[in-house]
């Protein structure tokens, strides 16, 4: 879950958990006595874990009740959605209690584009994470598609003050990711794009909305120089002004 205010590295404050963490007493219900890996935790205190270990792993993303921005209904009805064209977690169980709420779903396969196989190989990561997004907006059809991730509705639900000038004219509206930051991506072991997770804001809009926070975040976490790479896999130059605004949107919403 990467999601959440932006702030100028995200990498700061989401990644893997690097002190103990507090395993919520669901989490612990829905593991049936099966091995419990904490793999992620985000910049507003958001949990993921992983369930068993191998092919029939399952993940549970957690979060404490009140968290803004985490909305795990709405991801259900976006991978359902979804799943009728592309590969994607399928959801097991999503509820709450008096302590949060959690989205229990099976494994994609893959491992994420931050795994340390791909942290090593960063020029292949961030080609895979191109590509993924490609195959991601041709797939996905806009014509019916039922969930908005347009500049009116983002600067609409956002709780900053956005002082953004009008966003440049559309390029190719497509059903965008919403959050199509590296660790979103997953790899097969021979490097190329495997599946997506987080779906949790996809929704309509340029597919620049997409494009330059996915090149961006390849900055977080491998360094500079890769986000040419992430565009020419993507099959598409970069675009300057829409970057631009792109990226300022991102920061405010």
């Amino acid at each position: 879950m990467v999601r959440g205010e932006r702030v100028s590295d995200p990498s700061d404050v989401s990644g893997p958990p690097t002190s103990p963490v507090e395993v919520p007493a669901v989490v612990g219900r829905l593991a049936s006595g099966r091995p419990i890996t904490p793999v992620w935790r985000n910049e507003l205190g958001g949990l993921t874990f992983r369930l068993g270990d191998g092919s029939h792993a399952q993940y549970v993303k957690w979060v404490a009740n009140g968290t803004p921005e985490i909305d795990f209904p709405a991801e259900v009805e976006r991978l359902a959605w979804a799943r009728g064209w592309i590969t994607a977690p399928a959801v097991i169980e999503q509820g709450a209690d008096a302590e949060g709420s959690w989205l229990l779903s099976s494994a994609a396969p893959g491992r994420s584009a931050v795994d340390p196989r791909w942290l090593a190989r960063p020029a292949i990561a961030a080609a895979a994470i191109g590509r993924g997004l490609r195959l991601l907006h041709d797939a996905l059809p806009v014509a019916g598609c039922p969930f908005d991730w347009s500049v009116e509705r983002r600067l609409a639900r956002s709780t900053t003050r956005a002082d953004l000038d009008e966003p440049p004219a559309v390029d190719r509206l497509v059903v965008c990711h919403g959050d199509a930051c590296a660790p979103n991506t997953l790899l097969n072991d021979d490097g190329t794009f495997a599946a997506h997770v987080d779906l949790g804001a996809l929704g309509v809009a340029d597919r620049w909305a997409d494009l330059a926070v996915a090149a961006w975040s390849t900055e977080w976490n491998y360094g500079l120089g890769y986000d040419g790479i992430v565009y020419s896999a993507y099959g598409i130059d970069p675009d300057g002004e829409r970057i631009a605004y792109y990226r300022r949107l991102w920061a405010v919403t």
